[in-house]
């Protein structure tokens, strides 16, 4: 099929994934045809007070439960358990498929999915499990919602909450925007977490959205932009960067 052919040609796609981050993506999206431009809006860097993860690790084989809440929470817990090896007796959840792959690419035995990618779902996902005197394990972002650690402990469970990791605005992320959306808008940007949302208005500001259309990866997601009145044009249905790639061709046509 020739570019032209293509379902997203002569259409500019901001992805706004941290760097590390975008590259299969932006791979998908210039497959369909689209002109795509990465502008970061989020670097990951390690907790900025480690004390907290390493006293849990260094009781590790006390928890019944590890719940990885990204991909990067996964990255950042082995980094650290590596410095203080404890064994590891916690069944294990991730709440979305790619933080089940790179859990499961470290060697844990992933045992708990939710259905969707959100942390109401991952709640739900422990319907069948008596939590009741539980001790679970949460490493996560230094920000993010309390809705699946205040919910385990209304079940009867113990969690501890401790930042694995930071999410940061890239420096120069102001000079870049002005550079980018200075120089004519793209059709579309795309939204894949609130810290995303957060971050491109700190560094780029409202204004630069007008008359670019908004795709956000899920609910949370969108509430964050509808939060800053943006208007969010499609919603991916599967909180996946598939199914935002899904939306947007829907939307496109």
């Amino acid at each position: 099929m020739a570019k032209a052919d293509k379902p997203l040609a002569g259409r500019r796609v901001v992805i706004t994934r941290a760097e590390s981050q975008g590259g299969e993506f932006a791979r998908k999206l210039a497959a369909l045809g689209a002109e795509v431009v990465a502008f970061p809006t989020i670097a990951v860097s390690p907790p900025a007070n480690p004390a907290p993860l390493d006293e849990a690790l260094a009781r590790l084989d006390q928890y019944d439960w590890l719940i990885f809440t990204s991909a990067n929470g996964v990255r950042f817990f082995v980094e650290r358990w590596k410095g203080a090896p404890q064994v590891l007796r916690a069944r294990v959840c991730a709440i979305g498929p790619a933080t089940r792959r790179a859990a499961e690419s470290m060697g844990f035995r992933v045992e708990i999915v939710p259905r969707e990618y959100v942390a109401e779902s991952l709640v739900e996902a422990f319907a069948g499990q008596d939590l009741a005197g539980k001790l679970i394990l949460l490493p996560r972002a230094a920000v993010a919602r309390d809705v699946a650690p205040d919910a385990l402990r209304a079940r009867g469970a113990t969690v501890d909450v401790v930042e694995a990791y930071r999410t940061v605005i890239p420096p120069g992320a102001a000079e870049r925007a002005r550079e980018l959306f200075g120089a004519g808008k793209p059709d579309w940007i795309t939204f894949t977490s609130s810290s995303t949302v957060n971050n491109f208005l700190a560094a780029a500001g409202r204004a630069a959205l007008e008359g670019v259309r908004v795709a956000s990866i899920g609910p949370v997601t969108s509430q964050t932009l509808r939060e800053h009145g943006i208007v969010v044009d499609v919603e991916a249905a599967v909180y996946t960067t598939d199914g935002l790639l899904e939306a947007i061709l829907t939307g496109s046509s």
